[in-house]
């Protein structure tokens, strides 16, 4: 039997999460263009996370997005290096962003800049995990939703 999706009024509960957790100091400017930089590593690694393209009534067709929400969280640079480390420990898929990349230009420099410093000692500004909601829910012990 098979269940049209177009109908099903139940909401969703997925069983995996992706979650962005920020440094709470950041600047509106900075808070979007870490998300952006951060999800866009979870979808371009995972394919698994995203669904299927869109189109709109006239047929133009538009990109494929996750496939599940994005939860946004906020925390302390303490509690971000804390998250950090236990995403590690739980070998749960991450992406990273540091302060160090508001002043690179590209994706080259950019990944040189946090090749340069060791994991310990990363400025970090934001991470994005994805994993069974439990482990995540874990990793952003600490955590708020961001506002």
């Amino acid at each position: 039997m098979t269940t049209d999706l177009s109908t099903e009024t139940s909401p969703t509960r997925f069983d995996t999460k992706i979650a962005v957790l920020l440094r709470d100091d950041l600047a509106p400017w900075q808070r979007l263009n870490v998300t952006a930089f951060l999800v866009s590593g979870v979808g371009t690694e995972l394919p698994e996370v995203v669904g299927e393209p869109y189109e709109d009534a006239d047929g133009t067709p538009y990109l494929p997005m996750f496939r599940q929400p994005v939860l946004v969280f906020e925390a302390s640079g303490e509690t971000l290096t804390a998250a950090h480390g236990r995403a590690l420990t739980r070998a749960l898929p991450r992406a990273v962003f540091t302060s160090d990349l508001f002043a690179t230009g590209h994706d080259r420099d950019n990944r040189a800049a946090v090749r340069a410093v060791p994991g310990a000692a990363l400025d970090l500004v934001g991470l994005a995990v994805y994993g069974p909601r439990n482990a995540v829910d874990k990793v952003l012990k600490g955590a708020r939703m961001h506002p």
